[in-house]
Formats: structure tokens, C-alpha cells, sequence
């Protein structure tokens, strides 16, 4: 990365967050985030999902500083020293998931998902799925709380609570992941190509209701639901070099 790189600062609305952001502006200064070359994030992982999002329409790497809960995506927060950190930073690429959601009553519904897709039961009846891959039916019926499509970026998140697998990034492959599968019961997912196109389809949807998730973005009643990688988009997070997202990702699997 050339030297002194322009930044932008974000923040969650958060006290801490409010007041470590102005002492970095005031530390380094400030440029709106389309002149920017980097933008800096403060909160935790949930406020860099949404900066990932906004990045979308700016294609500018995200340098993300932990001042919230869970920091899994985050550097640690440190006011000194940013700009050489910048510039050791290591890149991690990843490509979001594209959802179309299709209600009971026909109305059509599109989101991007930097985590996974999910759909889950709305009421106390199981979800009853149909899983289709490339338009080839691989499930005629699953009964289940849900399940979920995570990219690598996700296989960390949701996933990983829901005991599926931990994805490497660049591995090509995206994790199809139950929620508490009922039957078949023993059924625990499958590795899938990230060019895989996913189709769900709803059984009994006016007795059993599923609402399908693409992080913040929630239909509800769905008939259908199709998930595939948008490869034309690409996000750019930066971590610090002595603690990439690859190690990151090793050491989370062998975490008690």
C-alpha cells in the first residue's frame, strides 16, 4: 500500500466509539469516504458487517478496530502506530451471497449476505425444505428449524453455532449447514462449489411459515428462496500481519 494512505473514520454510535474516533481525526485527519483510500472502522463485528455493506458501492478496504463485543473481524484498538499498520496490513477478499426470496404471495425480494443466508421456522411447526443444487433436486424433504448457506467469511459465525464447518477463505466452497435437522436426522450438511446455485422450497408453507435472513435483511411467509455467490462483487478487509484472518480462522477451531 503507498505511503501515507488517506482515511476515512467510522463509528459505531457508541460513547467510546464517538470519542476514539475524534482522537484518531484529530491524530491522522480525516477525508470523506469517497476520497479515502482506506476506511478505518470502530465497533465490532456487527458494525463492520455494515460497513461491508456500504463499502459495496465505494470498493474501498476496511481496516477494522475492536470496540465492541465480539471483534472475530476486528484489529485491536490502538491509536498509535495506524498508518504503518495500514500499510503491513494483510488483505482478505470476500464475496458476499446474493438471496431472492419469494413470498407465499408472490412478491419477489433480493438482499446481499456477507455472512450466510438462513431461513428458520416462524412458529413452533418444523420447517419442511426442498434442496435443490443447479436446478438438480438433492433433498426432497427436510424437516428442520432451518438451515443456512454460509460463504467462508460466515463459516465462523452462524454456522459454526449451528455445528457446521469452518470454511477456509479461497478454499472455493460454501457451507450448507441444518438447524437442528429433525429428519433426516443424521443429515449434517454438505460442502458445496461456490458457483453453486441453491434453491429452497418451502412444504406446507401456510401451515409451517419460514422467514429467510440475509443479515439485515428478513422476509417473512417465503415460498422460495435461491442463494448463489455474486463473484462480480468483491470487499477488501485488512488485518493486522502478525494476526491474518487465516490464522484467525486456525486458531477458532481449536478454541475451547
Amino acid at each position: 500500500m503507498a505511503a501515507d494512505p488517506r482515511l476515512a473514520f467510522v463509528c459505531v454510535d457508541r460513547p467510546e466509539a464517538v470519542t476514539a474516533r475524534q482522537i484518531l481525526i484529530e491524530t491522522y485527519g480525516s477525508n470523506p469516504v469517497d476520497q479515502a483510500d482506506v476506511i478505518v472502522a470502530l465497533g465490532g463485528d456487527g458494525f463492520m458487517l455494515e460497513t461491508l455493506h456500504a463499502a459495496m458501492t465505494v470498493a474501498k478496504p476496511i481496516f477494522g478496530m475492536n470496540l465492541g463485543s465480539v471483534g472475530f473481524l476486528m484489529n485491536d484498538f490502538d491509536t498509535e502506530g495506524l498508518l504503518q499498520r495500514i500499510r503491513q496490513a494483510s488483505p482478505t477478499v470476500v464475496h458476499p451471497l446474493a438471496m431472492r426470496a419469494v413470498t407465499v404471495s408472490g412478491e419477489v425480494h433480493t438482499g446481499l449476505a456477507i455472512n450466510e443466508v438462513s431461513l428458520l421456522r416462524q412458529t413452533r411447526q418444523s420447517a419442511k425444505l426442498t434442496i435443490s443444487v443447479d436446478s438438480r433436486v438433492r433433498m426432497a424433504e427436510l424437516i428442520c428449524d432451518g438451515i443456512l448457506v454460509a460463504t467462508p467469511a460466515g463459516s465462523t459465525a452462524y454456522n459454526l453455532s449451528a455445528h457446521g464447518p469452518v470454511v477456509p477463505l479461497g478454499s472455493g466452497v460454501l457451507a450448507l449447514t441444518p438447524i437442528s435437522a429433525f429428519r433426516p436426522r443424521r443429515w449434517r450438511g454438505a460442502l458445496l462449489p461456490h458457483t453453486a446455485a441453491v434453491a429452497f422450497d418451502v412444504l406446507e408453507a401456510d401451515k409451517r411459515p419460514v422467514s429467510a435472513v440475509a443479515d439485515d435483511v428478513e422476509v417473512r411467509n417465503v415460498a422460495r428462496v435461491e442463494v448463489s455467490e455474486r463473484r462480480d462483487i468483491a470487499l477488501t478487509m485488512l488485518f493486522d500481519a502478525d494476526r491474518s484472518y487465516e490464522e484467525r480462522v486456525l486458531a477458532e477451531q481449536f478454541a475451547s
